[in-house]
């Protein structure tokens, strides 16, 4: 097991948020001791990307850097035990408090099947559309050759 210790150093990291569609949540600099938090109102898959700006390490640096990254996602994020010290909250208005979150987490996971759900019709009317204009277009390829293949044998359609 490899040891990282600290040394004299200055460290600025360059952090970029992304949503799904591709939008700039956060786009911001930061020093050694940094943390950051954003929110975002659509659902789905968000990039987020560290990139090193500038290092000024010690004399005895040897090619290592640890980044320590501790993510805390969705709504329960909060800390009760500071919760209850700094708004000086009795047990019956945390559990008031907590039941509250758990709703609105209920009612946003909700939001977000409905998104889902919509955006599964959407893809499936859009593949069966396709579907449809596939199978339309092999019936005229078939129909075109055998009409052509008709007049070339000179069978040409007979009727009676």
């Amino acid at each position: 097991m490899e040891q990282y210790q600290l040394s004299l150093q200055l460290i600025n990291l360059f952090m970029f948020v992304k949503d799904p569609e591709n939008k700039n949540l956060l786009a911001r600099q930061y020093g050694p001791p940094g943390s950051f938090t954003f929110t975002s109102q659509s659902p789905g898959e968000h990039q987020v990307c560290l990139h090193l700006k500038f290092i000024q390490f010690a004399l005895f640096y040897d090619g290592k850097l640890a980044i320590h990254l501790d993510m805390q996602l969705g709504e329960h994020t909060n800390d009760y035990v500071e919760l209850v010290a700094n708004d000086k909250l009795t047990l019956l208005h945390l559990c008031i408090r907590q039941l509250v979150e758990q709703v609105e987490k209920i009612q946003k996971e909700q939001e977000y099947q409905r998104w889902r759900e919509e955006r599964f019709q959407q893809t499936s009317e859009s593949t069966n559309q396709r579907v449809l204009w596939w199978s339309i277009l092999q019936t005229l390829i078939l129909v075109a050759t055998s009409i052509w293949r008709c007049k070339k044998s000179n069978l040409g359609p007979s009727f009676g």
